[in-house]
């Protein structure tokens, strides 16, 4: 998954991206660039059904961690508030297809991110075009978007 190698991706103007800090819930194990949710004060993974607050599980800088290095039960993570306009490098599952930049995107399963369909939560769009046919989940580019339903096709 080492497409890229940090999870907030700029722009540089703001080098001190919002983080909170809570402890992954029981169960869960947390990998960089996934979605996540509080829930009892502590992280657990976003799904397709979310709607609200989603923060992006940020590599583990504080402690040397890279893309790859996960946080599980007990550990605190680290989770970035994703701000409209700002670049982030977050999951997709292997067999997503993103064909043109501004595609929107939704939390989708076990806290990775999906294309958005007529009525999804959008909450970001794709900065890169990225067929991930390489058999894992990889990381893409995206833009937060101020979190809004896709309106129905007329």
């Amino acid at each position: 998954m080492a497409r890229f190698n940090k999870i907030y991706a700029g722009p540089v103007d703001k080098v001190l991206p919002q983080v909170r800090e809570a402890v992954v819930a029981t169960s869960v194990t947390l990998t960089p660039g996934m979605l996540a949710v509080l829930s009892s004060g502590e992280f657990t993974l976003a799904g397709a059904t979310t709607v609200g607050d989603v923060y992006v599980v940020q590599d583990n800088y504080l402690a040397g961690g890279g893309v790859e290095d996960t946080y599980t039960e007990g550990e605190r993570a680290l989770g970035l508030i994703p701000e409209p306009g700002k670049f982030y490098n977050v999951i997709i599952p292997t067999g997503t297809n993103i064909t043109e930049i501004g595609t929107p995107l939704t939390p989708a399963a076990n806290g990775k991110v999906g294309i958005a369909t007529d009525g999804d939560y959008v909450i970001f769009t794709a900065e890169e075009v990225y067929n991930n046919n390489t058999g894992k989940d990889q990381l893409v580019r995206v833009r937060a978007a101020v979190g809004y339903v896709l309106p129905a096709a007329p």
